[in-house]
């Protein structure tokens, strides 16, 4: 099975040996990767027990649970890295989640859908409903994503939480790059890194 394009990017951001906590992890497959090509000491937690066995059955180390929940076991500066991929957008409380991750990690990697990209405003303009994209494939009633959010609106938290960005990378639905300008508009997934600010 190939490997998803945004997976090797954050790939990129684990240094090698690394300790590392994959939020939301899925069936384990970021995970798996990283344990075997950055030789990382890694663990996963994810709330979903389907994915949970997947995990599993990949030996995959994981908690089932929910993310805060989990990472409240965890010592502050536990992990070099943790991450969470296109899951910021169904959490309950996106902030606090990001806190946390910034408690337990020396530095977070986050993606998620841009809910601002231009073909999702057309759609909603256009057409008058919750448009399903490539990047966005539920209908509104089947959708998991419960906190939609744009670039912007990251950037936003970024400052709110006082957080300093290490690299920033913007993506089309087939995993092109993007540079910076008009990434609101033009980009339809983003990847952050950031880390908490000296005396933030």
């Amino acid at each position: 099975m190939a490997v998803r394009l945004d997976y090797r990017m954050i790939e990129e951001y684990v240094e090698r040996g690394a300790h590392v906590l994959d939020l939301g992890c899925g069936d384990g497959a970021l995970l798996e990767q990283l344990i075997s090509q950055n030789e990382v000491e890694g663990c996963g937690i994810d709330v979903d027990l389907e994915q949970v066995r997947k995990c599993i059955a990949r030996g995959v180390p994981v908690y089932h649970g929910d993310m805060l929940e989990g990472m409240a076991m965890f010592e502050d500066g536990r992990f070099d890295c943790v991450v969470l991929s296109q899951t910021l957008q169904q959490t309950l409380e996106p902030c606090r989640v990001v806190q946390e991750m910034l408690r337990v990690g020396r530095r977070a990697i986050i993606s998620f859908p841009n809910f601002g990209q231009w073909q999702v405003r057309l759609r909603l303009l256009l057409g008058g409903r919750m448009p399903v994209t490539k990047v966005l494939p539920y209908r509104w009633h089947e959708t998991p994503n419960i906190r939609p959010l744009t670039i912007k609106d990251f950037l936003g938290l970024c400052r709110e939480l006082k957080l300093r960005i290490v690299d920033r990378i913007f993506l089309t639905a087939d995993y092109g790059r993007l540079p910076g300008l008009f990434a609101n508009l033009l980009a339809s997934m983003a990847i952050f890194v950031v880390e908490a600010s000296p005396g933030g």
